[in-house]
């Protein structure tokens, strides 16, 4: 006889997330298109969370609702929480607190254990999406080390401004060009990169691209969201 037990209202998707309200394309491979994941993931769009407000202004007068967001998540049945933008770091606390649940708000945290990978003399960088805005906090809450190496497709001809602006359109040949050009100076840049982290969960179509021009492993949010699913969901043997 199996007895199973209750309580849910969703099962199989034990990992939420939470989502800017955002009209731009989502491609294959961007966090918003739930295509891009090998299991299931439950989404929850936090109302007048706007890329802009997001990331140029530090989601202000936003903590509440994503905190019931990520409450309505818990409250169907996810094991574990995480969002769409690196910049949601700054939540990362407080999320944690509100849902008692594991919650992993920004690629960003993946930083810190990429370093340890890497050999001596070597660090990894950040690309980022705005690093005009992404400001020391940013980084402190999500364990960055402050003397960290970011570049960004600010400069670029359409990735920024298509995701920033909240365009209905992208151009993504110039998006793959703008990551493409900004991961390359980066690592000019910088000589003692060994690795380079994506910020921005938009960034993740264009990893490999990245990777082929730059030959350095490159670790984005898919990276960082299947690690933590796995934990929450592990392969039975």
């Amino acid at each position: 006889m199996t007895v199973v037990t209750g309580g849910k209202s969703v099962y199989g998707a034990t990992l939420g997330i939470l989502m800017l309200e955002a009209r731009f394309p989502r491609i294959p491979g961007d966090m918003g298109n739930a295509l891009t994941f090998p299991f299931p993931v439950q989404y929850r769009v936090v109302r007048e969370a706007s890329p802009d407000r997001v990331v140029r202004h530090r989601g202000e007068g936003l903590l509440e609702a994503f905190v019931a967001a990520a409450r309505d998540l818990a409250a169907h049945g996810v094991d574990g929480i995480t969002t769409n933008c690196g910049f949601l770091s700054l939540f990362q606390e407080e999320l944690a607190a509100a849902v008692a649940l594991p919650v992993a708000t920004s690629s960003l945290m993946q930083v810190a254990m990429v370093n340890r990978t890497l050999p001596p003399g070597r660090r990894a960088g950040v690309l980022t999406i705005s690093a005009s805005t992404l400001t020391p906090e940013h980084l402190e809450k999500a364990g960055v080390p402050a003397d960290t190496p970011i570049g960004t497709t600010e400069g670029g001809q359409e990735f920024t401004a298509a995701i920033l602006d909240n365009r209905l359109t992208l151009d993504v040949d110039k998006a793959r060009a703008d990551n493409v050009a900004a991961a390359r100076d980066l690592c000019a840049a910088h000589p003692d990169i060994g690795a380079i982290v994506l910020e921005c969960t938009n960034m993740t179509p264009y990893a490999a691209d990245i990777r082929a021009a730059t030959g350095m492993p490159v670790y984005s949010i898919l990276n960082f969201v299947t690690w933590f699913q796995a934990s929450l969901s592990p392969q039975v043997f």
